[in-house]
């Protein structure tokens, strides 16, 4: 089995079972939407001293851990699952995913820039189809899942492409396969 330095940071014990099927590693449970004080302090001591992955589910809930956790202790890695690989007929988690996906997630981390340049704009987005058309949330679950980004709303993807530096000429190129 693999071994992972960083602690995880998932939002239950479901997901932290799931980890350790395949990975030797070390978990964060957030236990929710509701992240106490208590465990901020744990994730920050953690980042200190081994580096953290947060890797929620790919749902609304788990993307406002996500927000909330790198607001709180900046320079987080993230891994992003599709919404597709990590589910059920009724239920979204990293606890439903199966062993090579969640191996793609971890390869792919991302780290946001506390105060990123801004490469790409509302307009950029407009442009590109990624807002303001039938088709845009397609589009945009399509560039999120190349990118390794995750899924979100027009507001939620342009922070993220800007947190890493992708050009318009780089995201059409990824639009366009």
């Amino acid at each position: 089995m693999k071994q992972i330095r960083q602690l995880i940071v998932v939002e239950g014990r479901h997901d932290s079972a799931k980890l350790k099927e395949f990975f030797v590693c070390d978990t964060i449970e957030t236990g929710g939407t509701s992240l106490g004080e208590e465990v901020i302090e744990r994730i920050r001591r953690a980042k200190e001293k081994r580096g953290v992955i947060i890797f929620t589910d790919p749902d609304s809930p788990g993307n406002r851990i996500r927000n909330a956790i790198n607001q709180a202790v900046p320079g987080c890695e993230n891994a992003f699952i599709d919404k597709k690989l990590a589910r059920t007929d009724r239920k979204v988690g990293i606890e439903h995913a199966e062993k090579e996906d969640l191996e793609e997630a971890l390869a792919n981390l991302i780290i946001y820039e506390e105060k990123p340049a801004e490469t790409i704009t509302y307009e950029d987005l407009y442009e590109l189809g990624l807002s303001g058309t039938d088709n845009s949330s397609a589009l945009r679950e399509k560039a999120g899942n190349a990118l390794h980004i995750g899924f979100g709303n027009a507001k939620t993807m342009l922070k993220r492409l800007n947190c890493l530096g992708i050009t318009k000429e780089e995201l059409r190129k990824v639009l366009d396969q």
